[in-house]
């Protein structure tokens, strides 16, 4: 029963009762702590093997092809939680995938390492896809329009995930303390001021999943529900270590610490659950917000990075304005001083390009001032805002 939730209630009630007509002794494998109310259970908690034994397994399957000490093993075994049967599964899918044999060239075997940690993220995937929103990350560093602070702690986040198994393990962090070891951040700022982009960028760099949880969707009015389904996803994502972004956070992060009554004790209650999971999760954990005003101090300080995302200045505008078409995209004289008059975000930015783009296209022209002015207009009445003579005189 290993692939049994015990969120999925019909099944497990239907487990429980076959397993109580039986008159004999029954052994089940199960991912949790199962009781019989019929029956006496007798429990043997069985834990995963730690890492020194999934190194020594993935060391023995790749020295059996004559692989071990040509493909770095060190990192797979820093990212992915995996048993012995989901490691010979890995192993197995990428040699067969590879056509990797005996006496391969060096060449294959630097494949076969892309090629095993691709097996691991896509052995690790399923139980998080019903729960979560899976992002394919197309964003690269110089796609980030970011003051140098912000953008080199984003680079910091990216070190401490790739470097963590020698810190926590080769040079003993995690044995003098198991508390907080967890890396988390929380990413602050306004509506299309990168946050998200920011993520997709580190699941790029490091080369995995980025899943999106919508916050306001987890969160339930029924007591105990919100902690339950952050369990699930919590869960779910631990084997494979995937970067997960719990968007929307100003749903369950407002300022809780007075307590006026039951809801807010149990939100408190939720919060807290949020964040020791966050602090224990061997992967990244990071958080959207736009008004850090609205976190109290305590939960911040629990978390590990705090970053900044402010909403663009002109000479930070003129930078996203100058790599926001494709390479492909036919341009006209476009005036960059005039552009960055327009007092919104990159998210905005993008939306008049695209928006530019498509008529310059039915048009059948390269795209121009007069396309992009028609294009903020439209931008600009979706966002219920009046643009302003100063921002658009001399387009056209």
């Amino acid at each position: 029963c290993n692939g049994l939730e015990a969120a999925d209630h019909p099944r497990v009630q239907a487990v429980t009762t076959l397993l109580e007509t039986f008159a004999v002794p029954v052994m089940v494998s199960t991912p949790e702590p199962w009781r019989l109310p019929r029956r006496s259970v007798i429990s043997l908690d069985i834990p995963k093997p730690t890492s020194l034994e999934q190194l020594h397994l993935w060391q023995k399957l790749l020295g059996e092809g004559q692989e071990v000490g040509k493909t770095p093993l060190e990192p797979l075994v820093s990212q992915f939680n995996l048993s012995f049967p989901a490691i010979r599964a890995a192993y197995a899918e990428a040699r067969e995938g590879n056509g990797i044999r005996r006496g391969s060239s060096g060449a294959g075997v630097l494949d076969l390492a892309t090629r095993l940690w691709d097996a691991c993220r896509s052995l690790t995937r399923p139980r998080l896809e019903h729960l979560a929103q899976r992002i394919e990350p197309v964003a690269v560093w110089e796609d980030l329009v970011l003051p140098a602070p912000q953008k080199e702690m984003l680079r910091d986040i990216a070190r401490q995930v790739r470097h963590r198994l020698q810190v926590y393990e080769t040079w003993g962090f995690a044995a003098k303390s198991t508390r907080g070891l967890g890396i988390s951040a929380v990413f602050v700022g306004p509506s299309g001021t990168g946050k998200t982009m920011a993520a997709e960028v580190l699941a790029r760099e490091l080369r995995l999943d980025l899943y999106r949880i919508d916050l306001s969707q987890v969160v339930s009015k029924y007591i105990g529900e919100t902690e339950k389904n952050l369990k699930q996803v919590f869960d779910a994502a631990e084997d494979g270590g995937a970067i997960l972004l719990f968007d929307e956070a100003d749903a369950l992060f407002g300022k809780r610490s007075e307590v006026k009554d039951s809801h807010d004790r149990y939100a408190n209650i939720e919060v807290s659950y949020l964040l020791q999971r966050m602090e224990s999760y061997r992967g990244l954990a990071i958080l959207t917000t736009n008004l850090k005003e609205a976190m109290d101090r305590a939960f911040l300080r629990r978390l590990r990075f705090v970053v900044a995302f402010p909403f663009p200045d002109p000479p930070l505008r003129a930078e996203i304005w100058r790599h926001i078409f494709p390479a492909p995209t036919p341009l006209g004289t476009l005036d960059i001083p005039k552009l960055c008059r327009l007092n919104i975000t990159g998210g905005n930015i993008r939306n008049i390009a695209m928006n530019a783009a498509f008529l310059a296209a039915d048009a059948g022209e390269p795209v121009s001032m007069r396309h992009l002015l028609r294009a903020a207009r439209q931008e600009y009445a979706k966002m219920e805002k009046t643009l302003t003579e100063v921002e658009s005189s001399g387009w056209e």
